[in-house]
């Protein structure tokens, strides 16, 4: 297996100064910590909010169900449309994006052989509409997707399709339905099992961000035709590297440590930038669980700390022409991850044109040789302007490094949550905010929540251009 490589020189003093940069003594002087957030970690294996460090290793007979569901969805159906939010939409559309043809809708059946794919993460009414042009229901599977099923944007989806598919079907709408959720517990649960449908679980201890290498990401994966066996290998290869004491051999340590540090040291913002449109989806990926994650007001004894590290996306080449002058000039607050791909699936050659002199520079290279010497200049020109970056390299995109990469953020995250003292795995603030979604859409039992909400809003004093 050709595993996935950490490359952080750039973020040592060595190389970017000791303002900015990490001195190799603070491995040394963070001993303690670093080993203590290494054993909460690997000590708590599969316990609690830490099922998901379990899934690489997942049961064979759980694998093969999930797989033969996907290659009966492949045969059913034309469109496989995932409604789901945050986690339950992230990890399947970076996986996908990943691994897929990057016009895979686009393709056509012969050459696809597998659904066209739609992950719709949101409630735009226009988005619905838009769907629903492009996709025939009576030709699509549908995976509903919810760990809590309680989550609004999804049951709503859920409902609107059923609708359709019940008015155009009848009894036979429950066959264009897949549902994964928390097994016993919640709404969507509760509706699946009345009206019927097939359902995948989401294990008890774990949580939406963390669930990709579950049903929440491996059905979509099988559905298209992806090979989860492969994915899982990866995950499972570098859970054992993130497993490791010593954190020179184990990657997500001493990831977390760099920003850990880097935190500390007043770098509050954390850039995300593949050089690979195939892995752009991995910064949303990696946005979403790196922000819900950390993003805490107290730590685990109670005490305020507002920790947390705001992450940012950007897509290399094209935001070398749009962010980059911000990275190199601007603010001393970032720490700038790039992901890099040395081998590509396709090699493109720039051919040589007479009478074209002035970009001979350009001609008889390739377009492979052209975005791996953008991303090398760009780490080049931020090292030189003192700014902390490093770099993940890939040697290929296939299941194997992308399942090293979706649990190596995975791990990062969590040991960063420990470095932190930070419950890495709740999220009160988001919780706040479902709770009022729910009062002012009159959902019964939140009449003292909707009270709550009538007294904190707005003056009218305050609004220009208002009615």
């Amino acid at each position: 297996m050709e595993k996935i490589r950490l490359d952080y020189n750039n973020m040592m003093t060595e190389s970017i100064g000791e303002r900015d940069g990490v001195p190799a003594a603070a491995f040394t002087s963070y001993a303690k910590a670093i080993k203590a957030a290494q054993q909460k970690v690997v000590e708590n294996r599969g316990k609690g909010w830490q099922e998901w460090t379990e899934l690489p290793f997942m049961d064979k007979a759980e694998v093969l169900k999930i797989i033969e569901a996907g290659k009966q969805i492949k045969k059913s159906c034309e469109y496989f449309v995932v409604f789901g939010i945050g986690g339950s939409a992230l990890g399947p559309l970076a996986a996908a994006t990943a691994l897929l043809h990057l016009h895979h809708n686009e393709l056509k059946r012969s050459k696809r052989r597998a659904p066209k794919l739609y992950v719709e993460d949101n409630v735009d009414p226009e988005r619905m509409a838009a769907l629903l042009d492009v996709i025939v229901p009576e030709k699509t599977v549908f995976n509903i997707v919810t760990k809590s099923g309680e989550t609004s944007e999804t049951l709503s989806q859920l409902l609107i399709v059923l609708d359709i598919l019940k008015k155009t079907l009848g009894k036979d709408a429950k066959e264009h339905i897949v549902v994964t959720t928390t097994i016993g517990k919640g709404t969507l649960y509760s509706i699946a099992k009345a009206e019927g449908y097939k359902i995948f679980g989401v294990g008890k201890g774990v949580g939406g961000r963390f669930s990709v290498l579950s049903a929440v990401g491996l059905l979509p994966m099988a559905a298209v035709g992806i090979d989860i066996k492969a994915v899982l290998r990866g995950a499972a290869a570098m859970s054992k590297d993130c497993f490791k004491k010593d954190i020179k051999q184990n990657p997500g340590l001493a990831a977390a440590f760099l920003q850990f540090y880097s935190m500390k040291n007043g770098k509050n913002i954390s850039v995300m930038m593949p050089y690979a449109d195939s892995l752009k989806y991995m910064a949303d990926f990696y946005c979403q669980i790196w922000g819900e994650s950390l993003g805490k007001a107290v730590d685990n004894s109670g005490s305020p700390v507002y920790a947390g590290q705001t992450p940012a996306k950007a897509l290399g080449v094209t935001d070398q022409h749009s962010q980059i002058q911000l990275y190199t000039e601007g603010p001393f607050d970032k720490v700038i991850t790039f992901i890099g791909v040395e081998n590509f699936r396709s090699e493109v050659a720039i051919p040589q044109i007479k009478g074209m002199e002035a970009v001979d520079f350009l001609q008889k290279q390739s377009l492979n040789k052209l975005i791996n010497a953008e991303r090398q200049a760009t780490e080049f020109a931020l090292t030189k302007a003192k700014r902390p970056n490093f770099t993940i390299i890939l040697p290929v995109i296939n299941g194997e490094t992308v399942g090293q990469l979706l649990a190596l953020m995975m791990y990062q995250t969590a040991y960063a949550g420990a470095l932190l003292d930070v419950d890495t795995y709740n999220q009160p603030g988001v919780e706040e905010g479902k709770k009022a979604t729910f009062a002012m859409l009159g959902r019964k039992g939140y009449e003292d929540k909707m009270k709550e909400i009538k007294g904190a809003f707005r003056s009218a004093d305050y609004i220009i251009n208002k009615l």
